[in-house]
C-alpha cells in the first residue's frame, strides 16, 4: 500500500476542494449539484477528497483511495457539464431579484469553474501517476486495478 504524503500533493488537494466549495458546491449552487444522482460512495469520495484533508496530513492518503476520490469527482464533473443547462435554468428561475446579479454571475461561470476544477483535478491525477509508477516495480500500476479509472483522464481533460 503507498501512502502519500507529499506536501505539495497534500496542499493541491486542499486547493482543489477549496476551489470546489467556493466556486461549484457554493451556497448557489450546491442545492442543485446534490440534486445529480451519483452513488452514495461517490458521494462519500467527492466529499473526503475535497473536505477532509487535515484527516490525512500526517498519516498521508492511500493511492488507491485518491485514485477513487479522483474518479469520483471526475463523474461528478462530467454529470454537472451534461446538466448545465438544467441548472442555468433552475437558477435563473430561482433567483430573486436581490440575488439575481449573483446568481447569473455563478451559473454563467459554472462551465469555465468546472473547466479549472477537472485542471486541478488532473494535475493531481497526473502527479498520482508518476508516484505510481516509480512504486509499482514489475507490478501492475494500482490505477488499471481500479474500476472506473479508464475515462477519468477522457473526463478531466474533455
Amino acid at each position: 500500500m503507498v501512502l502519500i504524503r507529499e506536501n505539495g500533493i497534500i496542499n493541491l488537494i486542499e486547493r482543489a476542494g477549496y476551489y470546489y466549495h467556493l466556486h461549484i458546491a457554493n451556497r448557489v449552487l450546491r442545492p442543485l449539484i446534490l440534486q445529480i444522482y451519483l452513488e452514495n460512495k461517490t458521494w462519500n469520495d467527492i466529499e473526503t477528497f475535497t473536505e477532509k484533508v487535515e484527516l490525512y496530513r500526517h498519516s498521508g492518503f492511500r493511492l488507491d483511495d485518491l485514485y477513487r476520490q479522483i474518479a469520483a469527482c471526475a463523474r461528478l464533473i462530467s454529470a454537472i457539464r451534461n446538466g448545465i443547462p438544467s441548472i442555468k435554468a433552475k437558477v435563473r428561475a430561482n433567483s430573486s431579484s436581490s440575488e439575481r446579479i449573483y446568481m447569473e454571475m455563478t451559473v454563467n461561470n459554472l462551465p469555465n469553474n468546472v473547466k479549472a476544477f477537472a485542471d486541478q483535478l488532473y494535475a493531481i491525477y497526473m502527479l498520482l501517476i508518476d508516484i505510481d509508477k516509480k512504486n509499482a516495480g514489475s507490478k501492475a500500476l494500482v490505477y488499471t486495478q481500479i474500476q472506473g479509472m479508464s475515462d477519468v483522464s477522457y473526463i478531466l481533460t474533455g
